[in-house]
């Protein structure tokens, strides 16, 4: 027991050394107790302040929660379904070709589930949006929420803000992430599923520089070969240089870009009405093109970065090359793609809002509806770009534009 005495005005503890310890321990313990206490006071308020001060309401967190919540829940339940019935219908071609387990994990799977997350996002968002809302209209907190004063148009920000952050992270996946990974998964695809590997190209023609234009009967891509091969030089619009060869091989051990090897050639020079002809048996030439440029693969264009694609697509429109459509088309579907979350969300909200006695079921089917009519849209407008020569810019944002439009008239008849 610890006793105190006032000692020129000071209290000094009197008791055994025992009791004194544990007394001044005692007091140690309660001094840090409320050290802690006060700091984590402060961080509590100072967080308690900062959500105050959010510019974003305890609906707007509520809301993007249930969008984010259900928009991912969907995406990993149907990418699930799908890599099981891929699984399931490719597992004999795995087998006959006696392909590892580590190539269907890491060069296909782990690269076919973003790639397809991605593809079909617009779907899970719309499924996201017309779940949850028609949930929140049937237990009629909808209602609740306008009944405190809160409008339509207030109601729709957080659906916007998590359309939003969705729309970005969909880009910049589609754009500039997702290509890096496709290239192992196009490549797979063609070594073991579609066993359609294009090596050779027949009848290349472009122009390789200003007034120059290539020719190759066939070129071999194993072989980095080409046959049959003349170069012809314009000036004025008049031939003044022709070389013709019987091979064309491109030097792959060569520092300098754009080295070929040109064996068997005759060169013709026109001047005027003289003409003056030389032979060879061997050449080492630049000539400003590669094995890439004369050949496309199947989803090559899936393979390519937004920038690469933009400088792919300008380099082949200058050397003459015709088939760049699918090119093109997927160069402005990434940014279309990116832009129909706001108006397929606006949508899905607009038919969802409003309460109905038969529930989710007729504001599910109607969306159902609606995004396969989308996607028909998307499929016949790119059709007519690759086939009917259409502008690629414009198929591709038809179906954004007639769905803008449907998406003003149920934004029109939503409840107020």
């Amino acid at each position: 027991m610890v006793l105190f005495e006032e000692i020129n005005g000071k209290k000094v503890p009197r008791g055994s050394e025992e009791d004194i310890k544990n007394y001044l321990d005692y007091q140690k313990t309660q001094k840090s107790r409320k050290v802690s206490n006060s700091k984590s006071g402060e961080k509590s308020n100072f967080f308690a302040r900062m959500m105050e001060n959010s510019p974003m309401s305890r609906l707007d967190r509520y809301i993007i929660g249930k969008f984010l919540g259900t928009y991912f829940f969907s995406i990993a339940l149907i990418i699930s379904i799908a890599v099981v019935f891929d699984a399931n219908e490719n597992v004999d071609k795995f087998l006959q070709h006696d392909v590892s387990i580590h190539e269907i994990i890491f060069d296909y799977y782990l690269n076919f589930i973003p790639f397809y997350s991605n593809l079909f996002s617009q779907l899970f968002v719309f499924i996201a949006v017309i779940f949850f809302t028609t949930k929140l209209a049937d237990n009629s907190e909808i209602i609740a929420m306008m009944s405190t004063g809160v409008s339509f148009k207030r109601l729709l920000r957080p659906y916007m803000l998590s359309a939003t952050l969705i729309a970005i992270m969909n880009y910049g996946l589609g754009a500039y992430i997702i290509p890096q990974g496709n290239v192992k998964r196009v490549n797979f695809e063609n070594k073991y599923k579609n066993r359609k590997i294009l090596n050779y190209a027949a009848n290349v023609q472009m122009e390789v520089d200003s007034g120059v234009i290539a020719y190759m009967g066939r070129f071999e891509n194993a072989q980095k070969i080409g046959f049959d091969f003349t170069l012809d030089k314009f000036e004025n619009k008049k031939l003044v240089k022709h070389l013709q060869a019987t091979t064309i091989q491109y030097d792959t051990l060569s520092y300098e870009p754009y080295h070929w090897i040109i064996t068997n050639y005759q060169t013709r020079d026109l001047q005027g009405m003289r003409e003056n002809i030389s032979h060879g048996t061997k050449l080492d030439t630049i000539i400003k093109m590669e094995p890439s440029d004369l050949l496309i693969t199947r989803d090559m264009e899936m393979t390519l970065t937004s920038p690469e694609l933009d400088k792919y697509i300008e380099r082949q429109k200058a050397r003459g090359f015709a088939n760049i459509q699918k090119f093109e088309i997927e160069y402005w579907k990434r940014g279309a793609s990116a832009f129909a979350t706001f108006i397929l969300t606006l949508i899905g909200v607009s038919i969802s809002a409003r309460k109905r006695k038969n529930g989710m079921g007729i504001a599910l089917g109607s969306g159902l509806a609606l995004i396969l009519a989308y996607i028909l849209f998307q499929t016949v407008s790119s059709s007519f770009a690759s086939n009917a020569g259409m502008p690629a810019i414009i198929a591709v944002w038809i179906p954004n534009t007639i769905f803008a439009i449907i998406a003003y008239f149920y934004y029109r008849k939503a409840p107020r």
